[in-house]
């Protein structure tokens, strides 16, 4: 990564009486301001679509557009928000500017329904893609070539990301910055935005209890516990007898409670752990590894290069280059277009419960 000498472009693709409201909010939060101080580097931010001028968003809100489709092609980032007519065809031209971006190698991001505009452009054939839960079935059927996941918050195919509906927009969001920028700049905007800093792409869309009941109270406690014990050997079994249940039934209260797996919520709490200390401290990787609870370098580095597609090593050169040199400095721009699926959602990472004897 090098210091950028111009702000990173990102545009947000709007059409007239289609364009999702809160779609385009998230996009401004993260995009919009001066974001310098928390590590992210300038962005040139800006609607765009094939008629400029007074739009209209699904709600009837007016909004002013000051630049037309021709500004994909100097794009770093373009997002493509809820798209909610789906008989509306995508215009030609803005079919040709996201695989024209794409071919270039800009990130492509899409929101909700707006998975439909890249799927219609081909830019998810063969991929794994999501999209708001209650049309995914809509989406595997008209495009059958793209692999509908309708569980996940978003999927993470490297340089085309696809995220659910509504709020999995602002996990989509940050789940982009704390993959090219680092967790500290992540964790930094979500205070900012008021949000959780990090929900798995894997997590539910939606769980069977989104407000733990008071019943939940010990799960909470036991969920504390294991974030301040990573270092140690955690199993289910164990999980469990602290939670006073049985192996099967903390599993079943624990998906139904949080939305995913044992397994994946504790490699979630692994890596992100082990990513902070790359950033703040200068531990080896074998001692991260340790205190994090991988045991072994070896270990870490497996899991580093499946879930986010670089060593432990590259990861801490990557987010300390742009802190070196003094504070309050521009941060890294380019982005990590050769990873294959950097933090992407595995499809095993469901499938855990079975394993019941095995470390969680």
């Amino acid at each position: 990564m090098t210091t950028p000498d111009r702000p990173l472009v990102v545009s947000a693709v709007v059409a007239d009486g289609l364009v999702g409201s809160f779609g385009v909010g998230v996009a401004a939060e993260v995009f919009g301001y001066d974001r310098r101080a928390m590590g992210l580097p300038p962005f040139d931010f800006a609607l765009v679509s094939q008629h400029p001028g007074v739009l209209r968003t699904d709600t009837g809100i007016a909004m002013i557009v000051e630049h037309g489709l021709d500004r994909l092609a100097s794009s770093d980032i373009v997002l493509v928000t809820a798209w909610e007519l789906f008989d509306h065809e995508p215009p030609a031209e803005l079919l040709d500017g996201l695989r024209a971006a794409h071919a270039r190698g800009a990130v492509i991001i899409s929101h909700c329904t707006g998975a439909f505009v890249l799927a219609r452009a081909g830019l998810l054939d063969g991929k794994r893609a999501s999209t708001h839960w209650r049309y995914a079935g809509e989406l595997a059927a008209r495009y059958p070539a793209v692999q509908v996941d309708p569980a996940v918050l978003y999927v993470d195919n490297g340089q085309v990301i696809t995220g659910a509906g509504t709020a999995a927009g602002v996990d989509t969001m940050l789940h982009l910055v704390r993959r090219e920028w680092g967790a500290a700049a992540a964790n930094a905007l979500a205070r900012e935005m008021v949000v959780p800093p990090h929900r798995d792409g894997g997590q539910a869309q939606f769980i069977d209890t989104p407000v733990a009941r008071c019943e939940d109270d010990l799960l909470g406690v036991v969920l504390e516990w294991a974030r301040a014990h990573l270092a140690e050997d955690i199993s289910v079994e164990l999980l469990a007898r602290r939670a006073l249940m049985s192996p099967r039934s903390f599993a079943r209260r624990f998906k139904a409670t949080t939305g995913t797996t044992p397994h994946a919520w504790l490699l979630a709490q692994r890596l992100a752990a082990a990513e902070a200390l790359l950033e703040d401290t200068d531990a080896p990787v074998e001692e991260v590894a340790r205190l994090v609870g991988f045991g072994t370098a070896a270990g870490l580095r497996e899991q580093f290069a499946r879930r986010r597609g670089v060593s432990p090593r590259t990861y801490r050169q990557t987010f300390r280059a742009g802190r070196t040199g003094g504070s309050a400095g521009p941060a890294p721009v380019q982005l990590h277009r050769h990873w294959p699926g950097a933090g992407g959602v595995r499809g095993d990472e469901t499938g855990v419960e079975a394993g019941l004897g095995q470390p969680a």
